[in-house]
């Protein structure tokens, strides 16, 4: 069959090829960044365009991680924080996911609650700090509600959306099965809803990294805010770079952590970026 030529004025389709790219073009692709900022600031400390004063050099932040690792205050830090930010998670994910099915299935939830948890969710979680402090005082309890209460609302949201998104028909046809609410709910709702879930779950960890922060103001006497206060007393740019490494590490691992979640418990989904 022979090809017609296209209509004046107009081109002849060209789809677009894409080529897979391996797993070790990608990894190397992704590290380029950090590795060029880090070859920056190398950079400028040697040339001493960046004094220590202002940021320790690379070699003397590895110095003091090899200090604060020998004397064992980074461990005990590293312990602390991610107790206090692990429990305030699960706490929040639990509020969350909880409210979320409430007021994405069933109509009364929704008017009871989510006109209430929409208002809180407009709080900035830091102008809670005083409240809290006056509240529970300064102990660990003030600490791991106030990164509860920081991851509760994203988690609230993806989950409402991802439960109102479920198929209609497809939890009238169960129904017709004779399935009941919580079996629904378990085996129909949250399985659809299970992007939205983890979308959520992404959002509540990267927020407890910055509540964490937030939370170790509060007269904190130990974890990696604490190693913070003390290195600026004695002006440690060196050990303060560390510890904003340390947090920047943590942001960085919940990340890895979801898409791995996602990997495993949605094979089927496109890698982000893959069909560009």
């Amino acid at each position: 069959m022979s090809e017609t030529a296209p209509p004046p004025g107009l081109v002849r389709p060209r789809p677009r090829r894409y080529r897979a790219r391996g797993r070790a073009y990608s990894t190397t692709v992704r590290a380029a960044g950090p590795f060029a900022l880090l070859a920056l600031w190398w950079a400028a400390s040697a040339t001493g365009l960046l004094t220590p004063d202002v940021l320790a050099s690379p070699a003397e932040v590895l110095r003091a991680v090899g200090e604060l690792w020998g004397n064992g205050q980074l461990p005990d830090a590293l312990t602390t924080s991610l107790t206090r930010s692990g429990l305030g998670l699960l706490i929040g994910l639990a509020a969350g996911l909880t409210l979320g099915i409430t007021t994405g299935f069933t109509r009364l939830g929704d008017e009871l609650l989510d006109s209430s948890v929409q208002t809180l969710r407009t709080i900035p979680f830091l102008s809670l700090v005083p409240l809290f402090m006056v509240w529970f005082g300064i102990n660990e309890t003030a600490k791991i509600l106030l990164i509860a209460v920081a991851t509760t609302f994203p988690m609230y949201v993806s989950t409402t959306s991802g439960v109102r998104d479920t198929d209609p028909k497809l939890i009238e046809a169960m129904r017709s099965f004779g399935m009941g609410r919580l079996a629904l709910v378990r085996q129909v709702v949250l399985p659809g809803a299970l992007p939205s879930l983890l979308a959520g779950l992404r959002l509540s960890m990267t927020l407890s990294v910055i509540a964490l922060i937030a939370a170790e103001e509060i007269n904190a006497t130990a974890g990696i805010g604490y190693l913070m206060s003390q290195a600026q007393s004695y002006a440690r740019t060196d050990v303060l770079a560390v510890c904003i490494l340390v947090y920047g590490l943590l942001g960085l691992t919940a990340d890895v952590v979801v898409r791995l979640l996602e990997r495993v418990l949605m094979p089927w989904r496109t890698p982000q970026g893959a069909t560009r």
